[in-house]
């Protein structure tokens, strides 16, 4: 995609603080981090967002994840990571080009999970439901 701003990275077009690459996907640092070691492992192939995103390229891309945040941790003395991937506008996804996040975290960094809500146990069974009914429906 000729605007996409992952695809002008993984192309050389715009440099980058790459960390790692083979013929499939890139890792860089991201410029605007959320704490240091901030990588984003990028598929070089674009697609809109994980959802349409092919599953041997979402598999190449877990492995590359799993090699570059332990390379994450040990280079920032961070005692674990988050990884995040945005999918769609509603969960923060701005630049629509598959990639995650691995963000290196530690004890004291300040920032807390995910707020917890509270769901009756109706609506849970409702929606477990309807995922059971929309999973079976799919070939896997």
């Amino acid at each position: 995609m000729s605007d996409c701003i992952f695809c002008k990275i993984v192309k050389n077009e715009i440099p980058c603080d790459l960390v790692f690459e083979n013929e499939k996907v890139s890792a860089f640092l991201d410029v605007r981090p959320s704490a240091p070691g901030h990588t984003l492992v990028v598929p070089k192939e674009h697609h809109e967002d994980l959802l349409v995103t092919p599953d041997i390229l979402l598999l190449e891309s877990m492995r590359v994840i799993k090699k570059v945040a332990k390379a994450a941790m040990e280079a920032t003395s961070a005692e674990g990571f988050n990884l995040i991937a945005n999918t769609l506008p509603a969960a923060g996804q701005v630049v629509f080009h598959t990639h995650f996040h691995i963000i290196p975290r530690f004890s004291n960094d300040g920032l807390k999970h995910w707020p917890h809500k509270e769901v009756l146990k109706e609506e849970q069974q409702k929606i477990k439901d309807a995922m059971n009914k929309q999973l079976s429906a799919q070939p896997f």
